[in-house]
C-alpha cells in the first residue's frame, strides 16, 4: 500500500535540483536537499518510539527545519498538530493533552516551562530552532540517507487543527490524507499554478491557509517559495519583483496600500494575488486593482473545510463574493432546519466533498452536531448564492472574530476578563478595522463601586491569552444592554462602536 500524502506531496520530486525555499539569509534549499532532511528527521522520529497515528504537536516558529518536520510526519504516517506560535503554555496545557500527542516540538526559548508541561501529558520533548539547531535536530544528525516511507490510506489521518466556537472548549479538527490533496489538487489546477511559478509565503504555518493551501500547493506543482518568517512591509516589497503568487490576508493588501513604494512596477512580475481567511473589503479591492492593475482573487475556506469557494483565475473576480464552489465540492444555503432555501436567499452555508474534514478529535457528539449523515458540513457562516452560482458571505451565526486573519473567540476572552478584579461581565466584539479587518474591542461592566482601569485589564491578560486575542481596546460601563430575555445585545454593541476605528 502505498502513502498517496507523500508520495503526491513529496516523493513526487524526490532528488530534484530545482529550488523549493528561497531562505531570508539568500540560501536556496532545493527539493533533494529538503526531502534529505525530512528523511533525517524521519528516523529521529521513529527512534522514539513513535507510530503512525500518533500526534506530533508543534510549536515552532517559521523555517525550512518546520516545513521538514511536517514532511517527515507525513512520510511515517504520523499525525501533524501545528500549534500557534504566540499561544501560552497554559493554552497548550490543553492541546497536548487532549491529543494525546506521543511528542512536543518547541523552541529552544519555550523548553523549560514546555518540556515540563509534556512529561505531565506523557507526550517526549524536543526543540527546533530555526538555524538548523535544538535536540530533534542533534537526533537527525547522521541519521541514513533513505528512509522506507510508511503505508497508508487516503482515508488515514494526516493532521489535527484546532479550532473553536464561541462556546466550550476548542475541538481537534481530524483532516485525511484525501482532505488535504484534494484540496491541494483543485486549487492548484484552479489557480493555474505550476513548476515556474515563486509563491511569495508571508503566512504562517500553523494554520491551513499557510501550510495546506500555500505550501501544499507548491509542493504538488514542484514550484518554490520565498520563505518569509512573517508579513513586514520592506521585506516583502522586496521579495515581490522576484515572485510570481503571493497568498495573503487582506492586512496584508491594507498594509502594502498604505506604502507608497508599493506600484505597479513592484507586481511587474505577478500573475496572481489570493485573499482569504478574512473578508476582504471591496473597498481594498478596487483600490487595488486602481493601484497595480492586478484583481485580488478572494476564496472562502474554513478549518474543517479547507478551502471550499474560490473566485475564478479566468472569468470575473467579484469584490465582495468568495466566488464559485471548487470543483467536486458542494455548497447549499439552508434555514436552521437544514432545507436548502432558493438562490437568493439568506441563510446558513453547508458544504461537501472530500475537502471536508473526518470529524472532531475526540467530540463525536459536536461532530454529529455539524458533520450531517450526508456529510453536509454546517458552517455556521451566514451566505447568500446567486443565480450564477458565486457566494457571499454575509456574516457570522456565531460570534467569530476574524483579526488580521486569525480566529478569536469572544467567549474565551470573555472567560478571562470575567476573572479580574472590578469586572462584573464582560462582551466582546468585533469592531470594523482598517488594517485588521476587525479588531477585537471588550465592553467590560464594572462591579458595583469599582472602577477598573483598561490598562490594568490589558496588562493583567498577558500570559493568560495570546497576543492576538487581547482587546485592541477595553470600554468600561455600568451595564451591558440586555434583551428581555436577559441576553446581552451583542449586535448592539456592535451597532454602537462601528466606527470606533474609522
Amino acid at each position: 500500500m502505498a502513502n498517496p500524502l507523500y508520495d503526491t506531496l513529496f516523493g513526487a520530486h524526490d532528488g530534484a535540483p530545482a529550488p523549493f525555499l528561497h531562505l531570508p539569509d539568500g540560501g536556496i534549499v532545493s527539493h533533494a536537499a529538503f526531502l534529505a532532511r525530512a528523511r533525517a528527521f524521519a528516523h529521529a522520529l521513529t527512534g522514539l518510539g513513535l507510530e503512525p497515528g500518533d500526534r506530533v504537536a508543534v510549536q515552532v516558529e517559521k523555517s525550512a527545519d518546520a516545513l521538514a518536520l511536517y514532511a517527515a510526519c507525513a512520510q511515517t504516517g504520523l499525525v501533524f498538530l501545528p500549534l500557534n506560535t504566540a499561544y501560552t503554555p497554559a493554552e497548550l496545557d490543553y492541546f497536548v493533552g487532549n491529543s494525546g500527542a506521543g511528542l512536543l516540538v518547541s523552541t529552544d526559548e519555550a523548553a523549560p516551562a514546555l518540556a515540563e508541561l509534556a512529561g505531565r501529558h506523557g507526550a517526549a520533548h524536543l526543540t527546533l530552532g530555526t538555524d538548523g539547531t535544538g535536540t530533534l535536530a542533534d537526533l537527525a544528525e547522521g541519521q541514513p540517507d533513505s528512509f522506507p516511507t510508511v503505508p497508508r490510506d487516503e482515508t488515514d489521518l494526516a493532521a489535527i487543527l484546532y479550532t473553536s466556537g464561541t462556546t466550550g472548549r476548542s475541538k481537534g479538527a481530524m483532516l485525511s490524507q484525501k482532505n488535504l490533496l484534494s484540496n491541494a489538487r483543485a486549487l492548484a489546477d484552479l489557480w493555474r499554478f505550476g513548476s515556474s511559478d515563486v509563491l511569495l509565503h508571508a503566512l504562517p504555518i500553523f494554520h491551513t491557509h499557510g501550510l495546506f493551501v500555500a505550501t501544499n500547493i507548491a509542493l504538488l506543482t514542484g514550484g518554490s517559495m520565498i520563505l518569509l518568517p512573517k508579513f513586514e512591509t520592506d521585506a516583502v516589497l522586496e521579495a515581490l519583483p522576484k515572485a510570481t503568487a503571493m497568498m495573503g490576508v487582506p492586512t496584508f493588501y491594507t498594509r502594502l496600500l498604505a506604502d507608497p513604494r508599493f506600484t505597479s512596477e513592484t507586481c511587474a512580475n505577478m500573475r496572481l494575488f489570493v485573499s482569504g481567511s478574512a473578508p476582504l473589503l471591496a473597498e481594498t479591492h478596487r483600490a487595488f486593482e486602481a493601484r497595480t492593475g492586478h484583481r485580488i482573487l478572494e476564496r472562502y475556506g474554513m478549518t474543517e473545510t479547507n478551502m471550499s469557494t474560490s473566485n475564478p483565475y479566468d472569468g470575473e473576480r467579484r469584490p465582495g463574493t468568495v466566488g464559485l464552489p471548487l470543483p467536486g465540492v458542494e455548497v447549499k444555503v439552508c434555514d436552521d432546519q437544514g432545507t436548502e432555501l432558493p438562490r437568493g436567499e439568506i441563510g446558513v452555508l453547508e458544504v461537501r466533498g472530500a475537502n471536508v474534514f473526518e470529524g472532531y478529535w475526540r467530540m463525536p457528539e459536536k461532530t454529529a452536531e455539524e458533520l450531517r449523515p450526508d456529510r453536509f458540513f454546517f458552517t455556521g457562516d451566514l451566505a447568500v448564492q446567486g443565480d450564477d452560482g458565486y457566494v457571499t458571505i454575509v456574516g457570522r451565526a456565531k460570534d467569530l472574530i476574524i483579526s488580521g486573519g486569525f480566529n478569536v473567540y469572544p467567549k474565551e476572552v470573555e472567560e478571562a476578563l470575567d476573572a479580574l478584579p472590578g469586572v462584573a461581565e464582560s462582551a466582546v466584539i468585533g469592531v470594523p478595522h482598517p488594517d485588521l479587518g476587525e479588531a477585537v474591542v471588550a465592553v467590560v461592566a464594572a462591579e458595583p463601586g469599582q472602577s477598573p482601569e483598561p490598562a490594568a485589564l490589558t496588562a493583567a491578560l498577558d500570559g493568560k491569552l495570546a497576543r492576538f486575542k487581547q482587546p485592541k481596546t477595553i470600554l468600561v460601563t455600568d451595564a451591558l444592554p440586555r434583551n428581555t430575555m436577559g441576553k446581552v445585545q451583542k449586535a448592539a454593541l456592535r451597532a454602537t462602536y462601528a466606527t470606533l476605528f474609522a
